[in-house]
C-alpha cells in the first residue's frame, strides 16, 4: 500500500497531467491508496484543478497552505497526514515532473521484495532543449547524476520510501538528502531503480541554474556538519571521474561540459559562502 505525495506551487500546467499520469500507473505489487497535493501558496488554477480531479477520484486529496513556507514544510505536513495511515510506503513527488506508466510499481518493487531497502529513487530525464546552453548543462548534469547513481544511489526528484520518517528539519534545502539520512540511520538501504523514469524540466536560465546549484550545495554542506551525512555528488574525485567519462564519450559533450563545471563551481562556491554565513 502506497501514498503519493505531490509538493505543489502554481503548477497549473502540469498538475492535471501529473494526476492523470498516476491515476494510469501499472501497479501489481502494490495499491495506490491516496494521492495528497500540498498546495503552497499558490495564485493560478493549481488548487481549482485538483478539486475537480477530487470529483472523479476518491483517492486525491488537497492540503492548502496559504503561504510558500519552503519545501520541507510542505513535505512535513504531508508526513504528518500520512502518519497514521495504511500506507507502508510514501512517495514523494513535485508538481512539474510526470512519471512514465510503470514508474511507480519499478519504484516500489524493491521494497516489495527485499525488507532491507528503505527507499528507492527514479530515473531524471530532462526535457530542456539540449541544443541551447543552459539546457545542454542540464542534461549533462542529469547525465552525470545517473552515472553517480548506478555507482552509488544518489536519489531526486522522485523518490519512495518507508513510511518510517516523521519529518525533516523544517530550514532543510535538500529535503530527499534529509529523508535519505533518516532511511540510513534506521540501519534501511537506498536503491537507485534506473528503470523507473520520471520527466522533469531543469532551470532554463544562467541565473535560475546557479540559484538552484548555490542552494543545494549549502543544504549538503549543512547536512553534512549537522548529522554527518553527505550524498555521493559531494565526493569530488567521484564526480570527477564520471564527469571525464561522461564528457570524452562524445565530442558534442565538451561544450556542454565546460559549462556545466563553470556554473556548477559557481553555484558551489555561492553555496559555501551562505553555509559560512548561516544563510
Amino acid at each position: 500500500r502506497c501514498s503519493v505525495g505531490i509538493m505543489a506551487y502554481n503548477e497549473e500546467k502540469n498538475i492535471g497531467l501529473l494526476l492523470a499520469a498516476l491515476r494510469l500507473q501499472e501497479l501489481s505489487c502494490c495499491v495506490l491508496d491516496e494521492i495528497v497535493v500540498v498546495a503552497s501558496g499558490c495564485s493560478d488554477r493549481t488548487e481549482a484543478l485538483v478539486e475537480e480531479a477530487m470529483l472523479f477520484d476518491s483517492r486525491v486529496r488537497l492540503l492548502r497552505q496559504s503561504r510558500r513556507e519552503g519545501k520541507a514544510r510542505a513535505i512535513n505536513l504531508y508526513l504528518a497526514a500520512v502518519s497514521s495511515s495504511k500506507s507502508e510506503v510514501c512517495v514523494l513527488q513535485s508538481g512539474d515532473t510526470l512519471p512514465e506508466p510503470a514508474t511507480l510499481e519499478r519504484l516500489v518493487r524493491p521494497m516489495w521484495a527485499n525488507p532491507g531497502v528503505g527507499m528507492t529513487g527514479a530515473h531524471v530525464v530532462p526535457i530542456n532543449e539540449e541544443g541551447r546552453f543552459v539546457g545542454g548543462v542540464v542534461h549533462t548534469l542529469w547525465r552525470l547524476h545517473h552515472r553517480l547513481a548506478l555507482e552509488s544511489p544518489k536519489l531526486g526528484e522522485l523518490v519512495a520510501f518507508r513510511n518510517v520518517v516523521r519529518r525533516i528539519p523544517d530550514d532543510s534545502a535538500v529535503d530527499e538528502v534529509s529523508i535519505e539520512s533518516e532511511i540510513i540511520a534506521k540501519g534501511l538501504t537506498l536503491r537507485y531503480v534506473p528503470e523507473a523514469i520520471v520527466i522533469n524540466k531543469g532551470p532554463e536560465t544562467v541565473s535560475d541554474f546557479i540559484r538552484q546549484r548555490r542552494r543545494i550545495h549549502a543544504g549538503h554542506l549543512g547536512m553534512a556538519k549537522a548529522y554527518g551525512y553527505a550524498p555521493s555528488t559531494m565526493n569530488i574525485a567521484r564526480v570527477s571521474r564520471h564527469f571525464v567519462a561522461e564528457t570524452l564519450s562524445s565530442p558534442r559533450r565538451i561544450g556542454p561540459g565546460l559549462g556545466a563545471v563553470a556554473l556548477e563551481a559557481a553555484g558551489r562556491a555561492l553555496g559555501a559562502y551562505d553555509h559560512y554565513i548561516s544563510r
